[in-house]
């Protein structure tokens, strides 16, 4: 990518000029952008600027606070409680002795507790992150505020309990309500997972441009058009680290596309509501990026004076695959106690708020309203001359088909009420994690022995490489079945529909 001048992608140059002394003729012209931030349009009703160390402050969004899953050994303990264990091996799990034995005190903790959480059902061996009907709601504290960020997408003031800030009445976005007050999603623009999402595009993971064109006036337009998809190319900075301007990008016109119909007024970009928008999701490993299915979607973009771009990207999407984005983009356990999240907690808030997409056989809503937010670069978005598709990076398939398959798992599970098993790959119960870390434990035989885990075929080798520090973090995954591979080259699981 070549940097060139800095224009406004106008039809002509100086047309800003004519207008003030004779009417612009109609004449087509396009803009580009590159998305710079891309997260969930979550409002923070906290003071801006708080800082206390290991806090989000409660604010008018959260009365409550961020959630504290697993923030210490009474939590986890609290989690851990089920009737299957007793209450010796509760204790022994949130409070292991002889940490002192091992290198990395912490570590160890922090692999006991994975494994031990992330088997939380009504009887051992069941693995509750693919299976989170199975375990009893932990609770999850929800946004009280009555302000959100978002689109009416059901066209009814009545319904959805939010009000824009604007004051326009019917805003939905359920997924706010859900996950607002979740740790890692909260705060003044330093939500951990929202910082990690937009540091791992700009780091080259994804990249998602925007193209805006037009016959008449670009900032006041009734038939314009407007492009969002992948790009192959990866974001460029410039000196200080920011996302630099006026850089080309190709844009992908199959997966993750969408051409929608716009209007502008003064500035303001607004498209058409379509049955289906796809763009590319928030991911932060390559194993779980892909494809955004937004129903009943639209996009709403701010082009400010300097060229930048302001804005939102709204519709339903299926809660199940957000709930296998979030949880199995490493492990469930891993994420849940590094982020104090749990995530049986988000499965319920997710189905409990659920709000769109109606199965037709059962009523069963299979979508929640969600909003994202965008901040965008100008850039020049261009064709690519020679067919492009979304980048594979053979080194990580393996990872990929793992995450396909324990996303088919869950939804599958979550569908039929039918217990599924945590298909090889995975790093699900902190397997075979826990098996090195934990060899100086004293204790370590009597861990493995009350711990669950997952079982699969010829696993010694597995276990054994572990001990000795030489594996991978995941097991060893077999070859995708034709399900997986359909679904990886769709770029996404297929919508989950009861059979």
């Amino acid at each position: 990518m070549i940097l060139q001048k800095r224009v406004l992608l106008w039809s002509a140059a100086g047309v800003a000029l004519a207008a003030m002394v004779q009417p612009a003729a109609a004449a087509p012209w396009e803009r580009g952008f590159v998305v710079a931030t891309y997260e969930y349009a979550f409002r923070y009703g906290g003071r801006a600027g708080f800082t206390r160390t290991g806090e989000i402050e409660p604010g008018s969004d959260c009365l409550h606070g961020s959630t504290v899953h697993f923030a210490n050994d009474k939590n986890t303990e609290a989690a851990i409680r089920q009737p299957f264990r007793s209450q010796y091996e509760i204790e022994v799990i949130a409070r292991p002795p002889g940490l002192d034995h091992v290198r990395s005190p912490d570590n160890t903790r922090f692999h006991i507790w994975n494994r031990a959480i992330a088997y939380r059902a009504w009887k051992r061996g069941i693995q509750t992150y693919v299976n989170p009907w199975a375990a009893e709601d932990p609770g999850q504290p929800e946004v009280t505020g009555k302000i959100a960020t978002g689109f009416n997408l059901d066209k009814n003031p009545n319904t959805g309990g939010f009000v824009a800030e604007d004051g326009e009445k019917g805003i939905d976005h359920a997924l706010y309500r859900a996950w607002g007050c979740d740790a890692p999603w909260r705060g003044d623009g330093n939500g951990t997972l929202h910082l990690r999402a937009n540091d791992k595009m700009q780091g080259g993971l994804y990249t998602v441009v925007i193209r805006v064109s037009g016959n008449a006036d670009p900032m006041n337009d009734d038939n314009a058009t407007l492009e969002i998809g992948y790009s192959p190319d990866k974001i460029t900075k410039n000196a200080r680290g920011d996302v630099a301007a006026d850089y080309s990008y190709r844009i992908v016109k199959s997966e993750q596309y969408t051409k929608l119909k716009a209007r502008i007024r003064n500035g303001v970009v607004e498209t058409q509501q379509v049955e289906t928008l796809h763009a590319p999701r928030l991911a932060w490993f390559y194993d779980h990026a892909g494809d955004a299915d937004f129903r009943k979607g639209r996009i709403r973009l701010v082009i400010g004076e300097n060229g930048d771009a302001t804005g939102l990207i709204g519709g339903y999407r299926n809660w199940r695959e957000i709930y296998t984005e979030n949880t199995f983009a490493q492990d469930g356990g891993q994420q849940g106690i590094r982020e104090h999240e749990d995530h049986i907690a988000l499965y319920y808030a997710l189905k409990r708020n659920a709000d769109g997409m109606p199965d037709p056989a059962t009523g069963e809503k299979m979508g929640i309203s969600s909003t994202y937010r965008i901040t965008a670069k100008p850039a020049y978005v261009v064709d690519a001359q020679k067919p492009v598709g979304v980048t594979v990076i053979a080194a990580e398939e393996a990872r990929k088909d793992a995450f396909l398959a324990i996303r088919a798992n869950t939804i599958k599970s979550t569908l039929t009420r039918t217990v599924q098993d945590v298909p090889p790959g995975t790093t699900e119960a902190s397997f075979p994690t826990l098996e090195r870390v934990i060899q100086l434990l004293p204790s370590k035989a009597y861990y493995l022995t009350i711990l669950d885990r997952p079982r699969y075929p010829d696993e010694a080798e597995t276990i054994e490489r572990a001990i000795k520090g030489n594996l991978p973090v995941a097991a060893p995954a077999p070859p995708p079945d034709k399900q997986v591979r359909n679904e990886r080259a769709a770029g996404r699981v297929a919508d989950a529909r009861r059979p």
